[in-house]
């Protein structure tokens, strides 16, 4: 069992924490899909005995070399469902665990990496999360091929002129899926949904409407399919009550209940991620400092974006 502890240090959190209350408080963020980057952990690997011990039961628990596709696989290959996330996810903790002292106040992972965050929480082993991760991942590949599907962004409108337009197109699937910062907002649905919705937001006064390279409608009514296997793993799973809140994207409150955060792992696959919501209710709950830990830097801009005064830092390796 593996498991970072939030608390190797005296936390000035209380549990669950109230508004206003805190300060110089730290709140430690993990990537999701889209972060990766070929070569990603090999330095963790070679330098450090710890990780690579981890990185070799990840191969084990997962029943191939994910370690050969991250550090030396094609840009093609690392964007594979069913390697990316369980890439990302490894990455992220392994890095988190070399950290000296390592104890946030808080945590919070976007979308793939709220499993992240429960690992460096206490929440659950890293083996459990791990496989939970590997199982979402192929639930997620499965339900994009039985239902051809995209996303887009949104740039510069107002959050809730893109939720009525996407639900003013009745015809097909598309709702907001990401809610990443002010003036940008992902959607997320059938390849007709997505187009149709993209041309009234242009005619809305969107900026731009730019279709990403994904394989499927994350966070929609699409991933019903994987919403009902990953449930399933979910439930049958060990979670242990959190050393320190996670802010989950469900609702971008702060849980530390085992059933709550479970249920709200849950229905995240069907359900928006919330993030500036969920940074700005960090900052009211005490957060100065937020601190990427994984590949890339795509969380400071986003907290940039939405906490001006916020102070910003990555841990990459």
């Amino acid at each position: 069992m593996f498991a970072i502890n939030c608390l190797t240090q005296p936390s000035k959190t209380k549990h669950p924490p109230g508004r206003g209350l805190y300060y110089s408080m730290k709140a430690y963020l993990f990537p999701g899909q889209g972060s990766q980057f070929s070569g990603m952990g090999k330095d963790l690997y070679e330098n450090n005995a710890q990780a690579r011990a981890l990185f070799d039961k990840a191969n084990d628990i997962l029943g191939f070399e994910i370690t050969k596709v991250m550090f030396e696989g094609t840009d093609e290959e690392l964007k594979q469902t069913n390697v990316t996330q369980p890439a990302i996810f490894l990455h992220s903790v392994i890095l988190a665990s070399t950290i000296e002292n390592f104890a946030p106040d808080m945590v919070a992972g976007h979308s793939l990496g709220e499993f992240s965050a429960l690992v460096a929480a206490g929440a659950l082993s890293f083996e459990d999360a791990l496989r939970l991760v590997a199982k979402r991942a192929d639930a997620m590949q499965r339900a994009c091929e039985l239902n051809p599907s995209t996303m887009a962004a949104v740039l510069a409108l107002d959050d809730d002129k893109i939720e009525a337009i996407c639900a003013s197109v009745e015809s097909e699937v598309v709702v907001a899926a990401n809610f990443n910062c002010p003036g940008q907002v992902v959607i997320s649905g059938s390849h007709e949904g997505v187009r149709l919705a993209g041309e009234k937001l242009k005619d809305a006064g969107a900026k731009r409407v730019l279709p990403l390279p994904v394989g499927g409608a994350f966070h929609s009514p699409l991933m019903e399919p994987a919403r009902e296997e990953l449930a399933a793993a979910i439930e049958s799973t060990v979670f242990s009550t959190p050393r320190c809140a996670i802010y989950q994207n469900v609702n971008a409150q702060p849980a530390t209940d085992i059933e709550t955060i479970k249920a709200n792992l849950i229905v995240q696959l069907t359900a928006p991620v919330r993030w500036t919501q969920s940074v700005r209710n960090m900052v009211a709950d005490g957060a100065t400092e937020f601190i990427e830990c994984g590949p890339g830097k795509v969380l400071q801009g986003l907290v940039k974006k939405i906490a001006l005064e916020a102070v910003t830092s990555g841990v990459q390796a």
